[in-house]
């Protein structure tokens, strides 16, 4: 059995281990090449399910929010999920934090930005998506352009 990950996140190290019930998909995220390999493959998605999502990009980072049926799927991406017991937090579907999940959603929402916060444990990385905006085909290509470019440089 593999030890529990304990990655800092918001200064706080935190570890993590396998959920007995996995969460449903609500997002999908991914950081670094992941993050460009899910925008290559949203790009790809036919334009109705496209107009499905909502999302937020930044500086190697990409989440996208949606219908678990219609989220793409990457190898390496992060799905994330609602824990009832923490509703401001999308947490990795298939990983529980060790500490009580709505201690850890007020330690995450003291100063970190408005949420909800998708949660990156491997990566120890919070992005807030509460400016999710619909995902628009010629906002994705910009961010993806942004992105080789800083790759290249």
């Amino acid at each position: 059995m593999r030890p529990p990950l304990e990655p800092v996140i918001a200064g706080l190290p935190v570890r993590w281990r396998p959920r007995a019930l996995p969460l449903e998909p609500v997002a999908v995220a991914g950081v670094g090449r992941v993050a460009l390999a899910l925008g290559h493959r949203a790009a790809r998605a036919e334009d109705g399910t496209l107009a499905s999502w909502t999302g937020v990009a930044g500086r190697d980072v990409l989440v996208l929010l949606g219908t678990a049926t219609s989220l793409p799927w990457v190898d390496g991406a992060v799905y994330l999920g609602r824990d009832p017991l923490a509703p401001a937090l999308l947490l990795p579907c298939a990983l529980e934090p060790e500490v009580a999940p709505s201690l850890l959603e007020r330690a995450l929402l003291a100063g970190q930005g408005d949420a909800p916060l998708a949660v990156l444990p491997a990566a120890g990385v919070l992005v807030s998506v509460a400016a999710a905006k619909p995902v628009a085909r010629a906002s994705l290509s910009a961010w993806l352009s942004a992105q080789a470019l800083e790759v290249a440089s």
